[in-house]
């Protein structure tokens, strides 16, 4: 599944979400996942470098 898809379907989920205790898991994996799309795209743009520094 494509990041973008899954994004996506958090977002449904998210919106659908009525127990808080759901709504916050789906938040968390949301967040890790829009993070982890930032990181690709920089390493795409050569924004950022994404060997360790050592």
């Amino acid at each position: 599944m494509l990041l973008e898809q899954h994004i996506e379907e958090l977002r449904l989920e998210l919106r659908e979400a009525i127990d808080p205790v759901e709504r916050r898991e789906i938040e968390i994996e949301l967040e890790l996942a829009r993070a982890e799309l930032a990181v690709i795209t920089a390493e795409q743009d050569g924004t950022i470098d994404a060997e360790p520094p050592f």
